[in-house]
């Protein structure tokens, strides 16, 4: 058996070898005619290896970007990126492995339009000389990290899950999730996240991790894994390993630093991530924080040969696709050179480069590093297998098309819809109802929704409205001016009901520095009126200010949620969620004011 061969026994596990080696059939479409790069099994997978040039080689460890909605306009901002100015041009200039959408960067319109941007780079990919298509990727983890929005079906996000408790309601929103994403054309997930949120003022993670307890935590990736990968046939990305959950940095602005021992990191971080691995995860993303038990040299776990190859591949025993989180970000490059963190992630083990900020610059040194010898073309193979297996499993090889006419009976039907709405009923979860205001009689009212998010607020309007109340939105944003958070006193003082969103107030570093959130609630409460608060992200807002009497947490604020918050304050549904973190006092993080667990009903 040649190194390449065993290389990749071990890589994907005999059970899946059995299903891709010659005389076993394989569950695609036969190849296209004359599309050199096709295999249906490992020795074509390692022929094809064999004829692609070092730079095809290294065009598939990178994972690109471009800016707008089609493979075919041209925008300045590709030029400036890369030389060209269209994606077309982008893919047919580096023939890259993967590629990533993003809202932000003009990628989204709507799901039609996507499968249709899906097929172009598709189209461009396969003109090349490689016949290659593209593993199409991007951030859909749901809650506050979504990149499609409605019509898309969306879903609670992970704490929403974690306050639920249950996996099977997690593996159902994964399988739609997943399925709803195969559609447009996009076949890996960079999700779950499956960091601990042990620390309640991570300005980075909070919501996103499903729970501050490595049990429920684990269980939770697991059950998504499944709904991704086994449910949907997509690629589920389990990050930010070695665990992300306890910093007090943003690492895209800095360089976190995890001071959990080696016992801490093994009780708290790893479970989740070794779960994963036993559930058969295809992908994990590296993170860009520093933590000295396990690698004293300083270096950012992605840029860490102690780590990738020492804990996850040596120790954990993860034979899968391992891929840096973006480099663009500031805590990967504080400590180096662009061109010498593409170098140096690839040393310590990663297979792939999301999001290099100077690709020409990082390309070329990645190629100048394995003909110096300092990267061994053994380990790029090796790599480059990885990334040629899973486009064979996750189907793209020979199904790299979707059909945009038939996404809408795939995405945000009535049935996952629905679905997801009974899913997020059960996250809502009721804190404090000391003033018995909860759940609201049928009689008529007049409600003011005030606080952040102008559309969240708006939902929130729009459910109360359709339950009879007379509705006056104040949307005071996460910085409230003292003008505004005036005008939203005046107004609850003509109101029956005041519910009040906060959004991070309890961070005061980055999101409110005035506190001014606090200020609002507080205000608000001096009404003397009935005032419900009501945290739409992290839970911990209430230790800031705990005399409110009434204070619900939904974990996320997309209209799902609201919809689901309207219904348990008119009792149409009973609160049933509980607390996945401890909600710690005020400046005492060792202190919970509410334990994990807790969470009222009637």
């Amino acid at each position: 058996m040649s190194a390449l061969r065993r290389f990749a026994v071990a890589s994907l596990g005999l059970a899946t070898i059995a299903s891709l080696t010659p005389g076993v059939a394989v569950s695609a479409p036969p190849p296209e005619p004359k599309t050199p790069a096709a295999f249906t099994n490992l020795q074509q997978a390692t022929k094809a290896l064999q004829g692609m040039t070092l730079e095809d080689k290294i065009g598939q460890l990178f994972v690109l970007f471009a800016y707008g909605p089609d493979a075919a306009t041209p925008d300045a901002r590709n030029t400036t990126l890369y030389g060209v100015s269209t994606p077309a041009e982008v893919v047919a200039k580096y023939k890259p492995g993967g590629w990533i959408y993003f809202n932000a960067r003009d990628n989204v319109q709507n799901p039609t339009q996507l499968a249709t941007y899906s097929n172009q780079l598709q189209q461009a990919a396969l003109k090349t000389g490689l016949h290659l298509p593209l593993t199409i990727a991007t951030d859909q983890e749901q809650g506050v990290v979504v990149r499609i929005g409605p019509p898309a079906t969306q879903f609670g996000g992970n704490m929403a899950h974690g306050a639920t408790r249950n996996t099977a309601d997690a593996r159902t929103a994964a399988g739609i999730t997943g399925r709803e994403l195969k559609a447009m054309g996009i076949r890996q997930d960079y999700a779950p996240d499956a960091d601990v949120n042990v620390n309640a003022l991570n300005p980075v993670i909070g919501v996103r991790s499903y729970s501050s307890d490595p049990k429920l935590v684990s269980d939770m990736t697991v059950a998504q894994v499944k709904g991704y990968q086994n449910d949907a046939g997509i690629t589920a990305t389990a990050k930010h390993f070695p665990g992300h959950g306890d910093t007090a940095t943003d690492s895209h602005t800095g360089l976190p630093v995890i001071n959990h021992s080696l016992q801490e990191w093994n009780t708290i971080d790893a479970p989740p991530f070794k779960a994963a691995i036993k559930a058969g995860i295809d992908s994990i993303m590296t993170a860009h924080i520093v933590v000295p038990s396990l690698d004293p040299s300083g270096d950012p776990a992605t840029l860490s040969k102690p780590i990738l190859t020492g804990v996850l591949r040596q120790q954990l025993g993860f034979k899968g696709l391992i891929i840096t989180d973006a480099l663009e970000m500031a805590a990967v490059r504080a400590k180096y050179g662009d061109a010498e963190v593409a170098v140096r992630a690839i040393e310590a083990g990663a297979d792939q480069l999301l999001l290099p900020p100077a690709p020409d610059v990082q390309f070329k040194a990645v190629v100048d590093a394995v003909k110096s010898g300092r990267i061994s073309e053994r380990q790029i193979n090796e790599s480059v297998l990885r990334v040629l297996l899973l486009k064979l499993k996750n189907g793209v090889l020979f199904q790299p098309y979707v059909d945009p006419a038939k996404v809408v009976k795939t995405v945000g039907t009535p049935a996952s819809l629905a679905t997801a709405q009974k899913i997020v009923d059960k996250s809502v979860t009721l804190v404090k109802n000391d003033a018995a205001a909860l759940p609201l009689s049928n009689t008529p009212r007049k409600v003011l929704v005030t606080g952040w998010g102008v559309t969240t607020t708006q939902a929130l309007a729009t459910s109360l409205t359709a339950r009879g109340a007379t509705t006056t939105v104040a949307q005071t944003g996460a910085t409230p001016t003292d003008a505004a958070i005036t005008d939203a006193v005046t107004k609850a003082q003509a109101n029956d009901v005041t519910v009040v969103l906060t959004q991070k107030a309890w961070d005061t570093t980055v999101t409110d520095k005035l506190a001014k959130q606090q200020k609002l609630v507080k205000d608000l409460l001096a009404t003397g009126k009935t005032v419900i608060v009501v945290a739409v992200r992290d839970p911990y807002d209430i230790a800031y200010f705990d005399a409110a009497p009434t204070y619900l947490a939904t974990y996320g604020y997309a209209a799902v949620s609201m919809e689901s918050l309207a219904k348990v304050l008119y009792g149409e549904i009973k609160p049933t969620g509980k607390l996945p973190v401890d909600i710690p006092v005020a400046g005492q993080p060792a202190t919970p004011l509410y334990k994990f667990g807790h969470g009222l009903s009637w």
